[in-house]
């Protein structure tokens, strides 16, 4: 087999080590996770407040019991998707951004990087302003400091410093911080159960709700925060020991993502019925009577937009970057924490912009369920999850250029997600799915990349 060097060019061996901060696109057969780091880096990363501001959607659409249903289904769906799109990492060591090369080709691999890499980079950007925002409340508290500004421009570079390090910073951050978030969480629920009972009574558990579209609906919200990583999944995976198998991934994923959605998107719903509030650090601060408490929960939701943004937020736009512009690991992850200063998280926090966040989420959603069933389609159905990483790293090989089977099979899926806008990631997998095999079979151009 031909040899491969750090950026995905023929070169040298497939890395043995790897030092921090010294991510590469090469196959990977140090594995430097073992199950339980890998479910506390899944924990510590799905502690979003992306999902606090979908649970306070509902309010008005759902009860508790539905909501609370709702998140268990989208978990269940999140967690065998992640396992079935993340095979090829785990066998293989490679990156996302190596593994649509087969299905679509080097250039056309480009275009599911930027699909992964926007909603990354204004998820970095909006989490980054609401851990400030709890900094810059701290900082009020305690001093009577108050500039958002200048918080907000200190925990973004503090970010990008904690990013540089790689899936080994990845590791122990996750690892010590996990426990400690999920304590945070914990407290808040029961607090603000203590607070708002008779409130969350009237609004949340006495009323009807729905089982219908809006129900299904809210499953694929859930869903479609974490619809991002689906994708990327194999650049976590290969960093996973090869001894985990399949029922043993679905376990660790399904039991690191379920708490922190369930927690953060039942505390939205319930804070929201109660008082109308969407505003996370406002709701913190209301929920909590004691001054001391109220920082430290602060500083946990502080933490917890570290932990998700450097695991969730830097990585794929990362790689996206060094496959692209052939760059360092190091100078990716610093070019996407300044692109994150570009989203305007300003503007996405405020109390009518909830709405908009949920159809953002619904947009990007019809553009991650088409690329999600072609990589699958690809790799068990017609890869027979069998990989040639020589044609995977040859620019000039096979695989060069585009595969337009997998752009038009996309393009279907698309349109036909627009058209279930309510539940676009369920909607699109079925015809992109069947159109790139179909393609696949059909299309002359594609014949190349069948092989």
């Amino acid at each position: 087999m031909s040899t491969i060097n750090e950026t995905g060019a023929p070169g040298v061996e497939p890395l043995n080590e790897k030092a921090i901060g010294e991510e590469s696109l090469a196959p990977q057969t140090t594995r430097i996770m073992d199950p339980w780091s890998y479910l506390f880096a899944w924990l510590g990363g799905c502690v979003s407040i992306g999902t606090f501001t979908v649970g306070s959607g509902l309010v008005g659409t759902l009860n508790l019991l539905q909501t609370v249903l709702a998140i268990a289904i989208g978990c269940l769906v999140i967690g065998l998707a992640l396992m079935i799109n993340g095979q090829a990492g785990h066998k293989y060591g490679i990156p996302f951004m190596v593994q649509a090369r087969s299905a679509f080709g080097f250039t056309g691999s480009r275009i599911p990087a930027l699909v992964r890499s926007v909603p990354a980079i204004v998820w970095f950007g909006f989490q980054s302003w609401i851990g400030a925002g709890a900094l810059n409340l701290v900082s009020a508290t305690l001093f009577g400091y108050d500039n958002m500004v200048v918080f907000f421009v200190g925990f973004q570079f503090l970010q990008i410093g904690l990013s540089v390090l790689g899936f080994h910073g990845i590791k122990w951050l996750e690892n010590i911080g996990s426990i400690f978030i999920i304590g945070a969480l914990v407290y808040m629920f029961f607090s603000v159960i203590g607070k708002y009972g008779d409130e969350i009574s009237t609004n949340l558990v006495n009323v009807e709700g729905t089982w219908g579209a809006p129900f299904w609906g809210a499953t694929m919200l859930f869903l479609g925060i974490y619809s991002t990583m689906m994708l990327n999944v194999s650049d976590y995976s290969r960093e996973l020991r090869k001894s985990v198998g399949p029922l043993g991934q679905v376990a660790i994923y399904a039991n690191s993502i379920l708490p922190a959605t369930l927690f953060m998107g039942l505390i939205g719903l319930m804070v929201s019925g109660a008082t109308g509030e969407v505003d996370p650090i406002k709701v913190f601060a209301s929920a909590v009577d004691n001054k001391l408490l109220l920082v430290v929960t602060l500083l946990f939701i502080a933490f917890a937009q570290v932990t998700t943004n450097i695991l969730n937020n830097v990585v794929p736009p990362a790689y996206a970057l060094m496959d692209v512009f052939k760059l360092k690991f190091r100078t990716s992850a610093v070019l996407v924490g300044l692109l994150a200063f570009a989203t305007f998280p300003w503007e996405l926090v405020k109390d009518e912009s909830a709405a908009g966040l949920n159809l953002f989420i619904q947009t990007y959603s019809a553009f991650l369920g088409p690329i999600f069933a072609i990589l699958v389609v690809d790799y068990f159905v017609l890869r027979r999850q069998t990989l040639d990483l020589d044609k995977l790293y040859d620019e000039n090989g096979p695989y060069q250029g585009v595969n337009w089977a997998a752009v038009i099979a996309m393009a279907i899926g698309v349109v036909v997600a627009l058209i279930f806008s309510g539940v676009s990631w369920y909607a699109s997998l079925v015809p992109a799915g069947l159109s790139y095999w179909i393609l696949m079979r059909t299309l002359p151009s594609a014949r190349r990349f069948a092989s």
